[in-house]
């Protein structure tokens, strides 16, 4: 741990970071306040759902998008007006779910438009990490801290939205989505870390270069964080399914809150490790391990055993995804690197959603054990398609440096 205590104790990196996890556990409330909130006031799951589901689209879509405005004008100037107006669109729609009867089309055109503009905090600070540590050893322990603490804001708000409804009516999550972004945002941005703008004439220089997201670039760790978003969203539904068939339902808590406990885990210890095998043949070999815990997760005789796998399999999640994370910034340009982590984000959110829609599928038509081997198997064939990529000479962070002449990160 004391390697962790040595990254909060770089100059503003305590003050960065606590900033930037207060505006992210608003996406941690949004998703289950605003599903609540619309069914109040709607009466209907339908509405509700297309709503979350245009606000999710919109908000993983366009990320990279939105990563490419604040690394090109820097995080003061895009991510102020960026989260003022999500925070707007969250307070209207608090107001608006608040009376009984809201038309449905209004409310997902206020959905929609409030995921158009979620300000893209997470990628925002792990480019900060990379300016706030140049030993790139502390970048990978700051890298997992990072995925840990997301991690937790993701259990933990769904937890505060649950106790705020007991006392308020679920619009009151709404509206607490938009203070809590609104006010992380201002502290980032406040901070005393230097953002600097590259001049006009650098970044077009920049963008005539091979630097940003591409094929040879950017391949490896997007596929990747695909395939694990593909795994996970998957094992929701396996999760559920594997419980009703042994007739304990109410066990897919404790197997979900198994998953995400080895995925802390296993981030914390990745970022404590010294690791002597490079990024790229390392997020290969995660993948594969964590495709094969997947896979063998469906033979498990009942929930117990299940349980234990998906401890075992959650324990390479947090590692894949930091380690995707860690290689999009060393292959990108330091004017591109807020861009090349939304890619990554985008592919993992996206993934998700594939994932849970492709089992809803195939639940039910095949045997269970059946399902797990599928749902693993994008993993596996990302693992493979990296190890081929590295065998067959795709260029590091070093040769990535070079290409844009500049230095390895």
């Amino acid at each position: 741990m004391s390697s962790y205590a040595a990254v909060l104790r770089t100059p503003h990196a305590s003050r960065t970071f606590g900033a930037a996890l207060v505006g992210r556990l608003s996406y941690g409330t949004v998703s289950l306040s605003l599903v609540l909130a619309v069914k109040d006031s709607s009466g209907s799951f339908t509405v509700a759902g297309t709503a979350m589901a245009l606000f999710g689209a919109t908000s993983v879509l366009l990320s990279p998008a939105r990563a490419a405005l604040v690394d090109r004008y820097g995080p003061r100037r895009a991510l102020v007006p960026m989260a003022g107006l999500y925070a707007v669109l969250l307070a209207v729609l608090a107001l608006v779910t608040r009376e009984p009867g809201a038309p449905g089309p209004l409310l997902w055109a206020l959905a929609a438009l409030a995921g158009m503009c979620t300000p893209p905090l997470g990628p925002t600070m792990r480019t900060l990490w990379s300016q706030l540590l140049p030993d790139r050893r502390m970048v990978q322990r700051a890298y997992s801290l990072d995925g840990v603490a997301e991690e937790l804001l993701f259990v933990s708000g769904p937890l505060l939205v649950g106790v705020l409804v007991v006392y308020a009516e679920p619009a009151a999550g709404v509206a607490l989505s938009a203070v809590l972004v609104l006010t992380g945002t201002l502290a980032l941005v406040s901070s005393p870390v230097p953002f600097p703008v590259r001049p006009r004439a650098e970044r077009e220089k920049r963008a005539r270069v091979r630097t940003g997201p591409g094929p040879r670039g950017l391949g490896q760790p997007v596929l990747a964080a695909a395939g694990v978003g593909l795994c996970l969203g998957g094992l929701d539904l396996l999760a559920i399914a594997f419980t009703e068939d042994r007739h304990q339902p109410g066990a897919v808590a404790w197997i979900l809150a198994a998953l995400s406990a080895g995925s802390a885990v296993g981030g914390l210890v990745n970022g404590a490790v010294t690791w002597r095998l490079p990024a790229r043949p390392r997020l290969s070999l995660l993948c594969a391990v964590l495709g094969l815990a997947l896979a063998a997760a469906g033979l498990a005789p009942n929930v117990y055993v299940l349980g234990a796998a998906v401890t075992v399999a959650g324990l390479f999640v947090a590692p894949a995804l930091t380690t995707a994370y860690l290689i999009a910034d060393e292959t990108a340009a330091p004017g591109a690197r807020t861009q090349a982590g939304a890619w990554v984000n985008t592919a993992v959110n996206a993934g998700m959603s594939g994932g849970t829609a492709a089992v809803g599928v195939l639940v039910g038509r095949l045997p269970l054990a059946l399902c797990f081997a599928l749902a693993a198997l994008p993993v596996l064939l990302c693992a493979a398609y990296g190890r081929r990529r590295v065998l067959g000479g795709e260029p590091g962070p070093e040769e990535a440096a070079d290409a844009s002449g500049g230095q390895p990160s």
